[in-house]
């Protein structure tokens, strides 16, 4: 019996600590993704010089991986009414983990379509239970916002963004660092 209850406290000890990991995580998406904060609305850009919602997303990416997911083929800005295709939702599926709607929390992608019969064209990084930060072109540059129910309806999918692996250089150099603020090519 006292064996049993030591391999439950284990257990619960450990999971502690990946929960512990994860929330440690999730809170360096939010700050990485507060850092592009003010920075200009480039259509195709993806760093400091100036970014669309893509960009951003990448941009974080880059920030927290060290490396591209994917680098999409240049693209106008209608392509998703003129494609019809979900590009955005197949691209978070191929990097990111779906997660329901009432699941998502901060650190989380979130992907947004305008109408119910249109592609996905917007993205997000949603960096407080209520906040989220994207490029947005009428406002000219990124900006963090409130998540308004105009917007809560559009979300067309919720991605959770994979913890890096025990040991990795994510994990060592930068869990419990600053936002990076250095400039990407």
């Amino acid at each position: 019996m006292t064996e049993g209850v030591s391999s439950m406290v284990r257990l619960r000890a450990r999971d502690a600590r990946v929960m512990d990991r994860d929330r440690a995580f999730r809170r360096k998406i939010a700050a990485v993704a507060r850092s592009y904060d003010g920075v200009p609305y480039r259509h195709q850009g993806a760093d400091r010089r100036g970014c669309d919602c893509l960009g951003l997303v990448r941009a974080v990416w880059r920030e927290l991986y060290e490396d591209e997911a994917e680098i999409p083929p240049a693209y106008g800005p209608g392509w998703a009414d003129a494609s019809g295709v979900e590009t955005l939702l197949n691209a978070a599926g191929r990097h990111l983990e779906a997660r329901p709607v009432a699941a998502m929390a901060p650190g989380d992608l979130l992907v947004f379509r305008w109408r119910p019969h249109l592609a996905a064209r917007h993205c997000g990084i949603l960096v407080a239970d209520d906040r989220m930060i994207h490029a947005y072109e009428s406002a000219g540059r990124v900006a963090e916002g409130h998540l308004a129910e105009a917007w809560r309806k559009r979300i067309a999918g919720v991605f959770a963004f994979l913890r890096p692996p025990e040991g990795c250089s994510f994990t060592n150099s930068s869990l419990n660092g600053s936002a990076g603020t250095a400039e990407n090519s």
